[in-house]
């Protein structure tokens, strides 16, 4: 006898529609297009013929699981009664290749307890596509003795550093800010700008330029009306200039 193996199987164990669903005696478009769909979720649903389960009442090993919409096998998985506290190796479907680890409390992870500072203990590397880390409904923290951040793309479209805020964007309690460039440090508002300095303000340039509102009219001597138009068009994003 041949050894079972998954396939995918058209199911009809429930009803299909008819074609005038709702009875009203007129088939809209709508009931044209949906006319023949299945309503059984599980239309072409997996099939695993030597899956097993280990367990008790307060957890289960899997093999072989079919998920609850049957369109991906689980290899393995590890669970309790409450279904959102899993953890599984997905082998086939749209989560081919997936580790997925759910949990409806927190998660923790907990290392390096006998490395040295300078080591690297815990280590994320997506050797293709991005890292998405969200909080939805909260803040993310970083915190550690040095944070670094660090761009190595190269060309004008990669190698950037972008921070968004839809209110405020704020340093403080910091002793010092230091900015320092190649090419360009652009520092613009729409708004207003205030600059102070209790101390002392030094400013230096091997050439300075003040250019008010005066210029947008009549040009002066310098050649200082582009200067006005350039400004009085801000982007909030950097432009080389």
């Amino acid at each position: 006898m041949a050894k079972g193996t998954a396939t995918n199987q058209v199911l009809t164990r429930l009803p299909k529609k008819p074609q005038d669903a709702d009875g009203d005696g007129i088939i809209s478009k709508q009931e044209m297009l949906s006319f023949g769909q299945d309503p059984n979720p599980t239309v072409t649903a997996k099939q695993n013929f030597t899956a097993v389960k280990y367990g008790t009442d307060k957890g289960t090993l899997r093999f072989g699981h079919i998920h609850k919409k049957g369109d991906v096998t689980a290899g393995v998985m590890l669970d309790t009664p409450d279904g959102r506290h899993q953890f599984s190796l997905d082998i086939d479907g749209q989560r081919k290749g997936w580790t997925t680890s759910t949990s409806p409390g927190n998660f923790n992870l907990l290392a390096g307890e006998d490395n040295t500072e300078p080591q690297d203990t815990i280590t994320i590397n997506a050797i293709n596509g991005n890292i998405c880390i969200t909080a939805v409904n909260g803040k993310i923290r970083l915190q550690g003795t040095d944070i670094e951040l660090i761009a190595v793309g190269e060309g004008g479209s990669k190698g950037h550093i972008k921070c968004t805020a839809t209110e405020t964007f704020t340093v403080h309690e910091t002793k010092k800010i230091i900015l320092d460039s190649k090419k360009l440090t652009r520092i613009s508002t729409t708004g207003k700008m205030e600059v102070a300095a209790n101390t002392g303000l030094e400013i230096y340039g091997s050439l300075i330029k003040a250019v008010t509102d005066a210029c947008a009219v009549k040009d002066s001597k310098n050649n200082t009306k582009n200067v006005n138009e350039k400004n009085n068009n801000v982007s909030t994003s950097s432009q080389a200039s």
